[in-house]
């Protein structure tokens, strides 16, 4: 008899007595991302009203969008004086790397019919984060749907109150809210930017969108700066793939 300590094989359960601590490890991790990512929802929903958007509209993007990133982008190009289809290319394309998360979480969640339309809705960055944190695939599938389904609803309600709370403004440039959401969207990308190779293509996208404010009509910036950093993240990706690999072929 071995009495060593027993390691849950990949992909799957843990053991049935252990599962009880996994869970509760699991959901009070998610309640706490969000309870925080709510704090934003407030944030977003005071812009968005700040910006022209009824309570109404702030409130049918965090329902419908619920991309927290890409609704800041649409609010500040629009609030900037850009273009509806600005706006939403901008929002399109950093949104696009949830596309992404989609094709990663397919396997692992199986859902079929209309739970996958609502799967489909949750897949943002905290619950694939959640999904990845354990080598069972039970406490994966759990942390993707807690996780998807606090920030959801947090998110919506935060939207809400901001929403409501900035409407209220009588006038909400004397607080600062028009230059809140580029400080949100900073505040949102910032820990993503943990490599030398993500900042610098932060910095380039950055640099060009800058260079190319006096020529770009207001939103052009924005998406400018979208489409490099896309294209260099890409090209930045390969040639990482491209060196290990090479590293790999000669031993």
């Amino acid at each position: 008899m071995s009495t060593g300590p027993h390691h849950t094989p990949a992909g799957e359960d843990p053991a049935t007595e252990e599962w009880p601590r996994v869970r509760a490890a699991v959901l009070r991790n998610a309640a706490g991302i969000g309870i925080a990512t709510g704090a934003y929802g407030v944030s977003f929903g005071a812009i968005a009203t700040a910006g022209g958007l009824s309570v109404l509209q702030a409130c049918l993007l965090s329902l419908l969008m619920f991309t927290g990133a890409s609704q800041f982008a649409l609010v500040s190009v629009l609030s900037g004086g850009g273009g509806q289809v600005a706006a939403a290319a901008t929002a399109v394309l950093l949104g696009t790397r949830n596309a992404l998360y989609g094709l990663r979480l397919s396997a692992l969640l199986g859902v079929r019919g209309p739970r996958r339309l609502f799967a489909a809705e949750l897949v943002i960055d905290e619950s694939t984060a959640m999904s990845l944190g354990s080598t069972s695939d039970r406490a994966n599938r759990l942390g993707f749907w807690a996780a998807g389904t606090s920030v959801y609803v947090l998110w919506n309600l935060g939207t809400l109150v901001g929403a409501l709370a900035g409407q209220a403004l009588p006038n909400p440039h004397a607080v600062g809210l028009d230059a809140a959401a580029p400080a949100a969207f900073l505040a949102l990308l910032a820990p993503r930017v943990r490599s030398r190779g993500a900042l610098a293509v932060g910095l380039v996208a950055a640099t060009i969108a800058i260079a190319s404010v006096p020529v770009l009509p207001a939103g052009g910036p924005v998406l400018v700066a979208a489409l490099v950093a896309i294209v260099a993240g890409a090209a930045w990706r390969h040639e990482g793939s491209s060196t290990v690999d090479s590293i790999q072929g000669g031993d």
